[in-house]
């Protein structure tokens, strides 16, 4: 039996289809760390964690913001179950780059009730939300690729 040379992508939140598209290569954000996933590869279930969906179609990459779910991977299609997922040209970034100064600014001086860990999870989803709203997703055939943010990682004096 032949491997498949392209994949059908579908990301699906609760509210609705976000993406259904033959692609040639997917790059989730799983759980412990990106996934790259090319035509044929072997099955398996992976839930998700915040982070950045990059598809390419070709020598053209686009990306969707992410934050929790699952994926299940077949040989032809990758399905994504998302608790929320966003194209570039939905994601409201003054909305988004406002959520991220309101969440440094209670990670600054957190009182008696703070969430540490859902603040962090918050202020991720912005992070990422702020860089696929500023890229828009499209990149020349050539231009370099991004580094995929990591999850959970807060900004660091480098003098610590």
């Amino acid at each position: 039996m032949a491997l498949p040379t392209k994949l059908t992508l579908e990301v699906v939140t609760p509210e609705r289809k976000i993406l259904s598209e033959t692609v040639d290569e997917v790059v989730l954000p799983g759980r412990d760390g990106y996934l790259g996933v090319l035509p044929g590869h072997a099955p398996l279930l992976t839930s998700l964690k915040i982070g950045e969906v990059e598809y390419r179609q070709g020598n053209e990459k686009s990306y969707l913001a992410l934050a929790w779910g699952f994926a299940e991977v077949l040989p032809d299609k990758v399905t994504i179950l998302a608790d929320v997922a966003e194209r570039p040209e939905e994601i409201d970034l003054e909305r988004a780059k406002a959520k991220k100064e309101e969440i440094e600014s209670q990670l600054k001086q957190p009182g008696p009730d703070f969430d540490f860990a859902k603040a962090q999870d918050s202020l991720q989803k912005a992070i990422v939300r702020i860089d696929i709203g500023t890229t828009r997703a499209r990149r020349l055939p050539g231009e370099p690729t991004r580094r995929a943010p990591q999850a959970g990682r807060i900004h660091q004096d480098p003098g610590t």
